[in-house]
């Protein structure tokens, strides 16, 4: 699984600006050291290895005023895309920014990249001047306020909520609730103190539960986005998990990781969805869930 981690030793900063160098600059074949700005010493920097200890990721935050935290340099080896990294990333580094006191943050993204940054909440606000010769930036700004005003299509999501709870009454006992929906990623969160063990961390059946219900809730918001209907339910679920959860038990699944065609519901058809979820402690990965979902057509003739 994958943690999110802060270059400390030269060796650290060494892999993770040749990582930077190699992804964002030798495409435009800028020369080695050009990677690196005058902001590198007043910024927070994170990382992401994999199993072989290779960076596979990285972001960067600095403050450019009090009030204004600005994120660069987000980028995700193209064999690792696709798996919520950018999303850890992103999210860890308007962790930083909040803790520093901005209000807003912002970023300057390439076409390709607006996508992604409108998925963790931010809006395009002007043009910014090209960088290096790289292609035309728009700047992005995400206000810092409480994550939940910013949840879109808040009556699907309540729908949701209410459907956890009165389905599933103990989902509520173990205070699993909806945190954010943009629309590419749901989050949601559960009570540490509900679902704690002996040993201070959070139960395996807990965290199996968020990850499911969070799966489950993606499929149903999928579908209300799609304007269908059916039936959801698990046919197979697996999950690894690699460190105990001590803080803030979280759940994210990005829309990047739905396989599966719910067109087949329009033919009265099942349809299979095979997603994944990332568990999180804080804004550490601790464990992955993997899940087949089938999709039932509904009774009841589509609108």
């Amino acid at each position: 699984m994958y943690k999110i981690e802060q270059p400390t030793t030269e060796q650290d900063y060494e892999e993770y600006f040749t990582f930077r160098w190699k992804v964002l600059r030798a495409p435009w074949n800028f020369p080695v050291g050009s990677e690196k700005d005058e902001y590198e010493q007043v910024s927070e920097h994170r990382l992401i290895r994999n199993t072989q200890g290779e960076v596979i990721a990285i972001g960067r935050v600095h403050m450019n005023t009090a009030e204004e935290a600005q994120v660069r340099h987000v980028a995700v080896e193209k064999a690792y895309q696709g798996k919520g990294l950018a999303s850890m990333l992103v999210a860890s580094l308007e962790s930083v920014a909040r803790a520093e006191g901005a209000i807003r943050i912002v970023t300057n993204s390439t076409e390709q990249s607006i996508p992604f940054f409108q998925s963790m909440g931010f809006v395009i606000e002007s043009e910014t001047p090209n960088e290096l010769g790289e292609q035309q930036r728009q700047q992005m700004v995400k206000r810092l306020i409480d994550p939940n005003i910013l949840t879109m299509h808040p009556k699907w999501c309540k729908l949701l909520q209410d459907t956890w709870h009165d389905t599933i009454p103990i989902s509520e006992q173990m205070g699993i609730k909806l945190h954010q929906y943009t629309g590419r990623t749901l989050e949601s969160r559960a009570s540490l103190n509900k679902n704690i063990n002996l040993h201070g961390t959070m139960f395996a059946g807990s965290i199996f539960s968020l990850a499911t219900l969070t799966g489950w809730g993606m499929i149903f918001l999928q579908l209300k986005e799609k304007g269908l209907e059916g039936e959801i339910v698990l046919g197979d679920g697996n999950i690894h998990y690699h460190k105990p959860i001590t803080m803030q038990p979280r759940a994210l699944c990005n829309i990047e990781s739905l396989s599966g065609k719910f067109e087949a519901l329009l033919n009265n058809k099942k349809c299979h969805i095979k997603l994944s979820v990332a568990i999180l402690d804080g804004d550490n990965a601790v464990a992955e869930f993997t899940g087949d979902f089938w999709v039932l057509p509904s009774s009841q003739p589509q609108s």
